[in-house]
Order: structure tokens, then C-alpha cells, then sequence
């Protein structure tokens, strides 16, 4: 892999209002009512609604996402995928603010794995509002090869079997092009069928794991009224596909204020792993 030192330490500033609209949209697909107005604190994860990628149509890739080489490397390896974000909530976001994104590329690194090479992009992101710290994230992006011709998937990995709570998703076609509106998100393994599946390798559309995140988070905090979240860390670990039901669930960890959050699908395989910390 050619050297992309330089790239290490870019950053990127941006700012926008907090609008409703974004999150009206959010909250109509999760089903939520809440009144959004003016000062209204938005939904947790909801911030992934707000600053959009906005690449011009001419800059749009094959696979939907914004042509590399603007704030991320130009790296080869056409699959990308979240993995994994640290999340700290630091103070309510809310309608109204005027807000600063923050993103800073930390750490490039090249691994080999079973299905190939493997490139690791980790990126911190903080929001602030009038020099207020509301929230700063650590994303770990893989960019890896399109799959061998009848390269099979990894083994599953059994989900925990102690839920304290426990809610149904039915990830339909409709939910999954919703979603990706909502968050202006234009990859196209998450709507374009033939797509993902004769370029990609997957057997249908994936359910963006941000969606099963804030499933999992949203989960847990009606399960557990009360609870402000505090930091939040998940972890993808087997996709999940367009029309296969699956679970998100949890449980109180050991100490006190902190729960142990997945999602598995069906059969009970796991698919996303998740850490919370909050106070009540």
C-alpha cells in the first residue's frame, strides 16, 4: 500500500444550524413522537442526521459514497464499512444551535487478514456549539477487496442469551432507503439490490450500522426510563441484510450504570456489539 503519512492529522471544519427537519425525518422512521421546537434536545445518535456528506453529483463514486481524496485517502480497496465508534455525550445537542464538526484523521493502518488486505481509517469528529463541547466520536472506517468469486462469510458468532429487554426489527426495503435519505447517505450497498449483490457479495441491501446502533441504544433507554447516556462504543460484527428480522437486546453489566448491548439476528448469531455508560 503506498504511504499515506501525509494524510494523517487532516482536518476538516464545518458548520450548520441544528434543524428540525433532519430529525422530524429521523423520528418518523423509528416511529418516535416527540415535539421537536426550538431548544428541544435532539435524539441520541441523532446527530448523525447533521452534516451530511455533500459531494457535488460529479464527485460521487461508483458505490454512491463521495470520491476519495477530498478529506479521506484515495485508498484502493473499493468495499468500505463503519466497523466501530467511541461516542461521548458531553451536553445536549439541540434545535436552534448553530454547530461545529470538527474531523480530524488520527491513524491510517494497513492489516492482512483472511480475506485480504485490510486498511484501518480512524477519524475523531467533535461537536461544539459557541465553544461548547456536545459530543466527540472516534469512527473506525475498513476499506477492504471485493470478495473472491464464492468466497464464503466468516463463521457466526453466538449473541449473548441473558436479555433483560428484547425488541423485533424488520429491516424492509422501505426503512433502509428512509434511513439513507434521512442521513443523505448515498452507498448504494443499503438500497441498490443488484448492486449489492453482484458487485459486493452480499445476498441483499445492508442495514447501515448506525440504524442498528441507535436500535440498540434506543432499546435500552426504554427499557431503562430515565437514563442519561454518557459514552456509548459499538462494534460491527456480521452484517445484516434487507428483510431478516433481527434483534436488539441488552442487559445491566456488573457495575453499576453501565449495560452490555447487541444485536443478533434470527437464528441467534451476533451481529453488533455495544458498551453504555449513563447515568439515571
Amino acid at each position: 500500500m503506498p504511504s499515506y503519512e501525509e494524510w494523517k492529522g487532516k482536518t476538516l471544519e464545518l458548520e450548520e444550524r441544528c434543524d428540525a427537519w433532519p430529525l422530524r425525518a429521523l423520528q418518523a422512521l423509528l416511529d418516535r413522537s416527540s415535539e421537536v421546537e426550538e431548544g428541544a434536545p435532539i435524539l441520541p445518535l441523532a446527530h448523525w442526521v447533521y452534516f451530511p456528506p455533500l459531494a457535488p453529483q460529479s464527485r460521487i463514486g461508483s458505490d454512491g459514497h463521495p470520491q476519495r481524496g477530498d478529506f479521506l485517502p484515495p485508498l484502493p480497496q473499493p468495499r468500505r464499512m463503519w466497523a466501530a465508534s467511541d461516542i461521548s455525550f458531553l451536553a445536549p445537542m439541540r434545535i436552534g444551535q448553530r454547530l461545529k464538526k470538527i474531523a480530524r484523521i488520527d491513524d491510517i493502518a494497513e492489516k492482512s487478514g483472511k480475506s485480504g488486505t485490510l486498511v484501518f481509517v480512524t477519524v475523531s469528529n467533535r461537536y461544539e456549539a459557541n465553544g461548547q463541547g456536545l459530543l466527540e466520536e472516534r469512527q473506525t472506517l475498513v476499506y477492504r477487496d471485493d470478495p473472491a468469486p464464492g468466497e464464503a462469510p466468516p463463521p457466526p458468532k453466538p449473541a449473548p442469551t441473558n436479555a433483560a429487554w428484547s425488541q423485533e426489527v424488520e429491516p424492509d426495503p422501505v426503512l433502509l432507503f428512509r434511513y439513507s435519505a434521512a442521513t443523505f447517505n448515498g452507498h448504494r450497498i443499503h438500497y441498490d439490490a443488484p448492486y449489492a449483490s453482484s458487485v459486493e457479495g452480499y445476498p441483499a441491501p445492508v442495514v447501515h450500522g448506525q440504524l442498528t446502533a441507535t436500535l440498540m441504544l434506543l432499546a435500552c433507554l426504554d427499557a431503562n426510563p430515565g437514563l442519561q447516556p454518557r459514552r456509548f462504543s459499538f462494534r460491527a460484527v456480521r452484517p445484516i441484510f434487507s428483510g431478516d428480522r433481527y434483534f436488539v437486546e441488552g442487559a445491566p453489566a456488573e457495575e453499576s450504570g453501565t449495560f452490555k448491548l447487541w444485536a443478533r439476528d434470527a437464528d441467534g448469531a451476533l451481529a453488533m456489539t455495544a458498551d453504555l455508560e449513563a447515568t439515571s
